[in-house]
């Protein structure tokens, strides 16, 4: 059997037929991911191109990029972070800054089997109450420079004085 290379060569439309023929999309049924709903069905089902709406992209407001840690990652990092001179050990304590550390917020996630006083800005509950059940604490961190207004006691009433 003669190759088609071979065949063809010389010829003008290699068996396209006329040289009008092949001409731009339609002769393949359009360009591109065209009539994957209808006449490119089988081929886009089978190469896992599926048409419709999947799922859903969460509200920007609603993202948080906080630096964050689980308890339980602590607990295992602790005698090491000693090691490295990010924390303190004093007794069977361990004093650990997470504001030095970068760190924001601490999740509730692992166990905890050392007692540890944390000072960290934020704290889920359920971290607060595993770390006090092992003998810890947390401490809230207030950065410097940042302003802790009391809330007021009672509503603000506007006196309807006239000035003259």
């Amino acid at each position: 059997m003669k190759k088609n290379v071979s065949k063809f060569r010389g010829s003008r439309t290699c068996g396209g037929g006329t040289h009008k023929n092949r001409r731009g999309g339609g002769s393949r049924g359009g360009r591109g991911k065209a009539g994957g709903c209808k006449h490119h069905f089988v081929r886009n089902y089978l190469n896992g191109l599926a048409y419709g709406k999947h799922g859903f992209k969460r509200p920007q407001k609603m993202l948080s990029y906080l630096p964050i840690v689980n308890v339980g990652e602590l607990d295992e990092l602790a005698e090491q972070l000693v090691l490295d001179a990010q924390a303190q050990k004093e007794g069977d304590v361990f004093h650990i800054n997470l504001a030095e550390l970068y760190i924001d917020k601490v999740l509730g996630s692992g166990m905890v089997t050392k007692s540890m006083v944390l000072t960290v800005s934020q704290c889920s509950e359920k971290a607060k109450t595993k770390i006090e059940e092992a003998g810890g604490s947390v401490v809230e961190y207030v950065p410097s420079g940042v302003e802790q207004f009391p809330e007021p006691q009672e509503p603000f009433e506007p006196v309807d004085e006239k000035i003259d």
